[in-house]
């Protein structure tokens, strides 16, 4: 089940605010029980046989991070988190990684036809749950409905942002609910329908057109990539609105996973703008650990990047989407910093969003002798600069585009927001107008998921 499907909106959510909202406020326990049993219905309707891996996960961490508390500072807290961290991404490298790792000797095995839902999102918050307990950060969970409750909670399950436990280990006892809340989080949810079935669909049909296409043209890999660039922004950023915003009716504060990154004007702060949560892991449990810009940060750095490109999936073109992201990095901290500063915003703007680009045809093609060619095609090396079938596209498209860049931009929330703060109404008007031009496309487009759902 998606969030952007007509079964979610019109039959699940429904339905779960119902029973959520009929049992009083004042017992948050109950409300935690009905969100507990809806996320693992959410969870199931996927794939029903994960709903026992992601609990098996959970209730792992949640007994071993009780024990650990318990030989706080002593040799046997860390031998637990050490037990604690292997089942987590013991879980991970079997489920996700083994066929893969195994390919790069010869040896083909499939452990898990279908790879679990959300099972990077979920084994890192346990991961961080149980890293922060270890280092007495927070308290060990006492309640396995709470914890449970905390790891599982739908909104966030699929595809993040990636939420660690100290930021909703009150709201999980303590949590209020009210109009104005729930307010702002319908209009958040709406907002990122929109983005995910108005837009990215649409750049996503696009772009695999385009880039599907055998002997693709230097147009087409050119405007196809482009397309892309739009439709894992609008598809990916869309879902967090939507996860915060389902967050926010029901009385929690997720933390912001996008900050209009295509605004940037440096690959450095592109990467303090996109996908926050998943930078703050890295840095906060991995890239310290290892020592930071303290030593060896070199090393650091492009390791750090290894692994958080192979986290995008398990293939060669996301290890060296990582390394490719990773030495830019390192260009621009030891010789681009100043020149980006004193360069004009304009060349320092398109630099950033040509990097980028590349980048994500890095991502996109999971097969190496495709990515060759269209790597070669993006250069104008081999095959043809243009065909006609990219240029009818492109005129179809001429217009879209522009607005699609407007939309990367902060203008029209400022609008939004401009106009709302004068006229009340409009805000209604807004999402009912989104949510109408949105169940139109839903009714007439086959099943769309969100790309990262398979991460």
């Amino acid at each position: 089940m998606v969030f952007s499907s007509l079964t979610f909106i019109v039959i699940f959510l429904p339905i779960f605010l119902l029973v959520y909202f009929v049992v009083p406020q004042r017992f948050l326990r109950l409300r935690n029980i009905a969100l507990l049993l809806f996320s693992l219905l959410f969870y199931a309707a996927g794939e029903p046989v994960w709903v026992v891996l992601l609990i098996f996960s959970a209730s792992t961490d949640c007994l071993i991070s009780l024990f650990m508390e318990k030989y706080q500072g002593k040799w046997q807290a860390k031998a637990l988190l050490v037990l604690s961290l292997c089942c987590s991404l013991g879980l991970l490298v079997i489920f996700k990684y083994s066929e893969f790792l195994l390919g790069l000797v010869g040896i083909h095995i499939t452990f898990a036809p279908v790879l679990p839902i959300g099972i990077s999102f979920y084994t890192f918050q346990t991961m961080s749950y149980s890293i922060d307990v270890y280092r007495g950060r927070i308290k060990a969970q006492r309640s396995p409905v709470a914890f449970l409750t905390y790891v599982a909670m739908f909104p966030p399950l699929i595809a993040g942002p990636i939420i660690r436990y100290a930021d909703v280990e009150k709201m999980l006892t303590e949590r209020v609910t009210n109009l104005s809340n729930i307010s702002a989080g319908v209009s958040r949810f709406v907002m990122g329908l929109g983005k995910k079935v108005i837009f990215a669909n649409h750049a996503g049909a696009v772009s695999a057109e385009l880039l599907g296409a055998s002997n693709a043209s230097t147009q087409a890999v050119w405007l196809g990539a482009i397309m892309f660039m739009f439709q894992i922004y609008f598809d990916f950023s869309g879902y967090s609105d939507m996860a915060i915003g389902l967050g926010k009716i029901i009385g929690f504060e997720f933390k912001e996973n996008f900050d209009y990154p295509y605004t940037c004007k440096s690959i450095t702060d592109f990467w303090r703008r996109w996908h926050i949560s998943l930078g703050m892991f890295f840095r906060e449990y991995l890239y310290i650990p290892l020592g930071g810009n303290r030593k060896r940060a070199v090393f650091n750095i492009m390791f750090v990047w290894m692994i958080t490109g192979l986290w995008h999936g398990a293939s060669l073109n996301f290890v060296m989407w990582g390394l490719y992201f990773g030495l830019i990095l390192l260009v621009e901290k030891f010789a681009l910093r100043g020149l980006l500063q004193k360069i004009p915003a304009f060349f320092a703007h398109a630099y950033c969003l040509f990097i980028v680009l590349f980048g994500w045809l890095i991502f996109y093609f999971t097969d190496l002798s495709q990515l060759r060619a269209s790597s070669a095609r993006f250069f104008g090396v081999g095959g043809f600069l243009t065909d006609y079938r990219t240029t009818e596209l492109l005129l179809a498209n001429i217009w879209i585009l522009p607005i699609f860049a407007i939309f990367c931009t902060r203008k029209p929330m400022q609008i939004l927001q401009a106009v709302t703060a004068r006229l009340p109404v409009s805000e209604a008007v807004f999402n009912f107008v989104v949510l109408g031009i949105s169940f139109v496309l839903l009714i007439g487009q086959t099943f769309s998921p969100f790309i990262y759902f398979r991460f």
